[in-house]
């Protein structure tokens, strides 16, 4: 089908086409803010950017300032409005991650058949603050409690909860466990540890913190990018050999991406 072009506006007719008109019109300004999340825009590069006219991209920005979706300002182009940084709050307010997570921890569950646990940081940034927990399938305890806090440099959870810390901090944090009764571990050994650790986007509990539980463990990130919780699976460590914790690390960091996906990450390349 061949489109027209209107003399007055410089538009073509599959631009303004009613046919189906609203959701196109919906659809192009969804793409203008994406468009514009990134960098500032100005009607031009909106246009060349998104395969519009000037004329249409200018509209539709337009339209957008008005509502507050969009904002404006001269001689750099648009970018987002104050009204996208409130719907930001309020959807950051609603999105409880415990409810998010429970469908993913229980599929994680159901396909490892160990224990999953959900975690954050306390509000000290001292401990691993357990929030949920999925009891597995086998013959054997967790102890673990929802509610319960666990030394960070130790655990498997408290590990991926501080992955994208610096080394400096991580010492510190090592050097305060130990002095609060931590297990005994080297230094040296741990700190090289975290960094491959970092590297990989995991961390393993490899009895650390329970004589014979093991445990895999992934962070989940937030729309900015911030590591806010992590999952573990623990098992005894009859069911959790070398091997077998390497096949887990895809599916610990799968199910962690798939929560940060509902929390708004995504990933760079």
């Amino acid at each position: 089908m061949t489109s027209t072009t209107n003399p007055t506006s410089g538009e073509s007719a599959s631009e303004t086409a009613p046919a189906g008109g609203g959701a196109q019109t919906l659809m192009r300004g969804l793409d203008v803010i994406e468009a514009v999340a990134d960098q500032t825009l100005t009607a031009t590069e909106l246009a060349e950017k998104l395969g519009l006219t000037k004329s249409t991209a200018h509209r539709l920005a337009s339209a957008l300032v008005d509502r507050g979706f969009l904002a404006n300002t001269p001689r750099s182009g648009y970018r987002l409005g104050p009204r996208m940084l409130a719907l930001g709050h309020r959807a950051s307010e609603q999105a409880d991650i415990i409810q998010l997570a429970r469908p993913h921890l229980e599929s994680l569950g159901a396909l490892t058949e160990d224990t999953v646990h959900l975690g954050v940081l306390d509000a000290d940034r001292a401990s691993a603050l357990y929030l949920d927990k999925i009891p597995g399938r086998r013959r054997i305890n967790i102890s673990s409690r929802v509610g319960e806090r666990h030394p960070l440099t130790c655990t498997g959870l408290g590990k991926a909860l501080i992955l994208d810390e610096s080394e400096s901090w991580l010492a510190q944090r090592f050097a305060q466990d130990q002095a609060a009764g931590a297990p005994p571990a080297d230094a040296a050994l741990w700190q090289q540890r975290m960094r491959d650790y970092a590297k990989g986007g995991y961390a393993f509990d490899l009895e650390e913190n329970e004589d014979r539980i093991r445990c895999v463990s992934a962070p989940v990130h937030n729309a900015s990018g911030k590591i806010v919780a992590a999952i573990s699976v623990s098992s005894a460590a009859q069911y959790m050999d070398d091997a077998r914790m390497a096949d887990l690390i895809a599916q610990v960091r799968g199910t962690a991406q798939a929560i940060s996906h509902e929390l708004g990450f995504s990933p760079t390349p």
